[in-house]
């Protein structure tokens, strides 16, 4: 699978969990380490997200990520948080899909090559689609596609991203774990 189809599967997986929020649940916290916010809710992660859909056409076109400070300011989400989101990840689904990818992805933490760039973007989602179902009771699982592609450009770095604070440490999963928790395991998220 390529990093760009990985990246695909990610943002779709975020969606589908989107998708499916509870609008009750917006003004619900969740876990601190989630964000820098003081205490971050449910709406302020949606929130987040809605930032990170607004500047991924500029990303993979090659500008800098800081060039997305232009979002910060402005309300993305408006009166209908879920609609305002589905239509940002429209944008940053059709940008990739058009193949226009530069060859540096220039992110707050550093540049990246394309390939790594979209694996760094496809992680953040897929951890964020499964934590937000985890924790708000919405039936998901990890696609076997998604999966296929993170054991392809993710876990094969998970040491070195666990260096930097992106995965929790490594969990032995049980005898009869299927791809999903051995995955997740390995990544460090997994919840018995």
């Amino acid at each position: 699978m390529s990093p760009a189809a990985l990246f695909l599967h990610a943002d779709a997986a975020l969606r589908e969990v989107v998708d499916r929020i509870d609008p009750a649940d917006f003004s619900a916290p969740v876990p601190k380490e989630w964000s820098q916010l003081e205490s971050p809710t449910l709406l302020g992660i949606l929130g987040r997200h809605a930032y990170d859909e607004a500047w991924v056409p500029d990303v993979i076109a090659g500008r800098a990520a800081t060039d997305g400070d232009r979002f910060t300011d402005v309300d993305l989400l408006g009166d209908d948080p879920i609609a305002s989101y589905d239509a940002l990840n429209d944008k940053a689904t059709a940008a990739v899909r058009a193949g226009d990818v530069a060859d540096t992805f220039h992110f707050t933490y550093g540049d990246y090559p394309a390939d790594e760039g979209f694996a760094h973007l496809a992680t953040y989602r897929a951890f964020q689609a499964w934590s937000i179902a985890e924790e708000f009771g919405i039936p998901f699982h990890l696609s076997p596609e998604l999966i296929e592609g993170m054991n392809e450009h993710v876990t094969p770095h998970a040491d070195e991203w666990r260096q930097w604070g992106v995965f929790p440490p490594a969990i032995e999963p049980p005898a009869d774990a299927d791809d999903e928790a051995v995955l997740l395991c390995t990544l460090g998220f997994w919840k018995p």
